[in-house]
C-alpha cells in the first residue's frame, strides 16, 4: 500500500474575530492598559498628558488627552483611523523601528488599543486632520465594527483625546491617586526622559495629582559592573538602603516596567534580589516580551544571557550588603548597650540606694545635681543630706516649706533596711552600716527608736551596736559575714540584714585599666552553639559575655525589642549573682524579679 504523501503549509487564523477577541481580553490589569494609552501619547511626542476620571450623564468615564502629533494621517490629510482599526497586530511603530526611525518608541505589537475592553464598554478616539477639523472613531466592546465621523468642536486642539465610557463595574472605584502611583512606578523613566507632564484629574474625588517619577530611597551605588551580553548591554540603577519589605528591584525595558520584582524570575530567586536591602531597576532593552499582557518576558536565549551577565553584579552588591549588615550590627549593639545601661541607671535611681547602689549610680547622680545646683544657686543649703537630693527619695528636704504639711509626718514604724544591703570589704578594714527605719509609705521614722546590732554569721567585730550606725571591722581571713539590726518603736519591732563579702583582692589591688572599667558593665558575644550556658560575667574586663549561639538568643533576635529584653534579663541574673553573693536561692530570685521589673519598665519607657 502506498504511503500518504506528507503535507506542508503556513499557519493561518481560522476565525479572525475570535483571535481579536482573545487578544483584546488578554490584558488582565486595567492600570497596565491605562499606562499603555499614556505611552502612546509619549510616543506621539506629547509634552502634556491629562488623565480625567469623572461621571457624565450617569456613566463613569476615563479620558486621556495629549498635545502630541495625533493619529498619523492618510494621503488626504485625514486621521488614518481605518489603518488603526484594520491593521491589528501590524504595528506602525515596529516598521519604524525596522527602518531605524523608531528610536524611543515602545509599542511593537499593534494591540494596545484593544486594551480598552478591560477598562470600559466604548472607546472614542478623537484627532484632527490637516483641514483643522476634528474626527472621531468609535469602537464598542464585543463588536467587530467601527465608525469614523466628523466631530463638531468650537476649538480644535492639537493631539489626541481618548475616552472610555461607561467603565466596567469592577473598576469604577479606581481612584485618581491609585492611577498616579501606578504610573509613577510603571513609566518612571519614560516620563522622566520625555519630560512629559502627566496630570491625573479625579473629578469624583475633586482632587488633582501630578505624576512625579518615583524616587528611590537609599544610597545610589556607583561603579557597578557592566551588564554585557551578545545581544546588547543592560543598565542597572540600584540603591542600597535599610531593609524594607517593600524594597524591590524592577525589570524594565526602555524605561517601562515589565516585572515589579526581579526576584520572582527563574534563576534570580536569590541574594541580593531577595535581600530587601536593594531597590531600583535593571533596564534590559533586548528582552522579548509576552504580547498578551505585556507584563512578562519570554525565557529564551536572550533571558539566559541576561541571567549569566548579572552574576558579577550580584557578587558586587552582595559584598556591599554584607558591609552594611556588619555596620548595622555594630550600631545596633552600641544602641542596645546604651539602652540597657540607661535602663539600669534609671532603675537604680528609683530603687532604694542602700540596696542597689552597686556602681555608685546614686552618688554620681548626686554629684551631677549638686554641680548643677551650685552653678545655678550658688551651692547646696547647709545640712542637706545627699539622699534628700535624689529623685524618688520619700523624705522631704527641711527647706522645702517653712511649715510641714500633715502628710510630711512619718507614721509608725513598719520596716527597716540596711545601707548597704550587700557590700565587699577588704581584709582587716572597717566599714560603716546604717539602719534606715521607714513607715508604710517609706517615709523616714526618727522618733522613739532603739537599735540593736548583732553579727549572726561569719567573723569580725562591731562597734556602736546600740546606735543607728554601726562600724564593722573585717577579719584577717576571707569569708562571708551577715549582720542583723533590730529596731524597736514601742511595741513594734522590725529587722533587716546585710551581707558582707570579705576578700583580699579588691579594686585597690587591681591595675588602673581594670579600675577604670568600674561601672555598669558592657557586653560582648561569644558563639558557643550547643552549649547550655547563656552568659557569664568577666569580672576583670567588667563585661558580660553572651552566648550568641544559644537557642534562646537565636529566638530573641527575631526583633530588636525582644533581644533587648533578653539582654536585660541576662544582666539582671549576673548582677544579682555578683552583688548578692551568699543569699539563699529564694532571696536571689526575689531580687531578680524586683530588679528585672524596674529595669524592663525603664527600658520600655526609654
Amino acid at each position: 500500500m502506498k504511503a500518504k504523501s506528507r503535507d506542508s503549509g503556513k499557519l493561518r487564523i481560522g476565525d479572525d474575530w475570535n483571535a481579536i477577541r482573545i487578544i483584546a481580553l488578554s490584558q488582565s490589569n486595567p492600570l497596565k492598559a491605562i499606562a499603555e494609552f499614556v505611552e502612546n501619547s509619549i510616543d506621539a511626542h506629547a509634552k502634556t498628558i491629562t488623565i480625567t476620571r469623572g461621571k457624565e450623564h450617569g456613566a463613569h468615564y476615563l479620558a486621556i488627552k495629549d498635545d502630541g502629533d495625533g493619529v498619523p494621517r492618510d494621503e488626504e490629510g485625514l486621521p488614518d483611523f481605518k489603518y488603526v482599526a484594520t491593521h491589528i497586530c501590524d504595528s506602525i511603530k515596529r516598521r519604524l523601528k525596522a527602518d531605524g526611525n523608531g528610536t524611543g518608541l515602545q509599542g511593537e505589537f499593534g494591540i494596545g488599543l484593544l486594551s480598552f475592553w478591560t477598562v470600559g464598554d466604548m472607546l472614542t478616539m478623537t484627532s484632527t486632520g490637516t483641514d483643522q477639523k476634528a474626527y472621531q472613531m468609535t469602537m464598542s466592546k464585543g463588536d467587530s465594527r467601527y465608525e469614523v465621523n466628523p466631530k463638531r468642536m468650537m476649538f480644535v486642539e492639537k493631539g489626541t483625546e481618548l475616552k472610555i465610557s461607561p467603565l466596567l463595574e469592577g473598576i469604577r472605584t479606581l481612584s485618581g491617586e491609585k492611577i498616579q502611583w501606578y504610573l509613577a512606578s510603571e513609566l518612571r523613566d519614560r516620563i522622566r526622559d520625555s519630560k512629559a507632564r502627566v496630570t491625573v484629574i479625579d473629578k469624583l474625588a475633586r482632587k488633582q495629582y501630578e505624576v512625579e517619577p518615583r524616587q528611590f530611597e537609599g544610597r545610589l551605588l556607583h561603579q557597578l559592573p557592566t551588564i554585557r551580553t551578545a545581544f546588547g548591554d543592560a543598565y542597572a540603577e540600584l540603591y542600597l538602603a535599610e531593609p524594607n519589605e517593600t524594597a524591590r528591584v524592577a525589570l524594565t525595558r526602555v524605561g517601562t516596567r515589565v516585572i515589579e520584582d526581579l526576584s520572582t524570575l527563574p534563576g534570580l530567586e536569590h541574594s541580593p534580589w531577595v535581600s530587601r536591602y536593594v531597590q531600583g531597576l535593571v533596564d534590559v532593552p533586548f528582552l522579548n516580551l509576552t504580547p498578551g499582557t505585556r507584563s512578562g518576558i519570554i525565557q529564551d536565549e536572550r533571558y539566559a544571557a541576561l541571567v549569566d551577565a548579572l552574576v558579577p553584579l550580584e557578587a558586587h552588591v552582595k559584598g556591599l550588603i554584607e558591609e552594611q549588615q556588619r555596620a548595622e550590627e555594630e550600631q545596633a549593639s552600641q544602641q542596645s548597650l546604651k539602652a540597657i545601661q540607661k535602663a539600669f541607671y534609671e532603675a537604680m535611681l528609683a530603687l532604694p540606694r542602700e540596696e542597689y547602689d552597686w556602681f555608685d549610680v546614686q552618688g554620681r547622680a548626686r554629684a551631677e545635681r549638686a554641680t548643677a545646683a551650685s552653678g545655678a544657686a550658688g551651692g547646696v543649703p547647709a545640712g542637706t543630706e545627699w539622699e534628700e537630693m535624689l529623685p524618688g527619695v520619700s523624705e522631704a528636704t527641711p527647706s522645702e516649706s517653712p511649715q510641714r504639711q500633715f502628710f510630711d509626718y512619718a507614721g509608725p514604724l513598719f520596716g527597716v533596711v540596711v545601707s548597704p544591703a550587700a557590700s565587699t570589704t577588704p581584709l582587716n578594714e572597717t566599714r560603716k552600716f546604717r539602719a534606715l527605719p521607714r513607715d508604710r509609705s517609706r517615709r523616714r521614722v526618727t522618733e522613739e527608736l532603739t537599735f540593736t546590732w548583732e553579727r549572726v554569721e561569719g567573723e569580725g567585730t562591731l562597734e556602736g551596736v546600740t546606735n543607728q550606725e554601726v562600724e564593722y571591722r573585717a577579719p584577717t581571713v576571707p569569708g562571708l559575714a551577715r549582720l542583723r539590726v533590730a529596731v524597736m518603736q514601742r511595741e513594734v519591732t522590725a529587722t533587716a540584714e546585710t551581707l558582707i563579702t570579705i576578700t583580699d583582692s579588691l579594686e585597690s589591688a587591681m591595675t588602673p585599666a581594670v579600675v577604670n572599667t568600674r561601672g555598669l558593665p558592657g557586653y560582648t558575644f561569644e558563639r558557643a552553639a550547643g552549649e547550655l550556658w547563656r552568659c557569664r560575667f568577666d569580672t576583670e574586663r567588667n563585661i558580660i559575655v553572651v552566648n550568641s549561639g544559644h537557642r534562646d538568643f537565636v529566638f530573641a533576635t527575631r526583633n530588636r525589642a525582644l533581644q533587648l529584653r533578653y539582654l536585660v534579663r541576662l544582666y539582671v541574673k549576673e548582677l544579682v549573682l555578683k552583688n548578692f553573693a551568699g543569699l539563699p536561692a529564694d532571696q536571689l530570685l526575689e531580687r531578680m524579679i524586683e530588679l528585672s521589673l524596674y529595669a524592663e519598665e525603664k527600658l520600655k519607657s526609654g
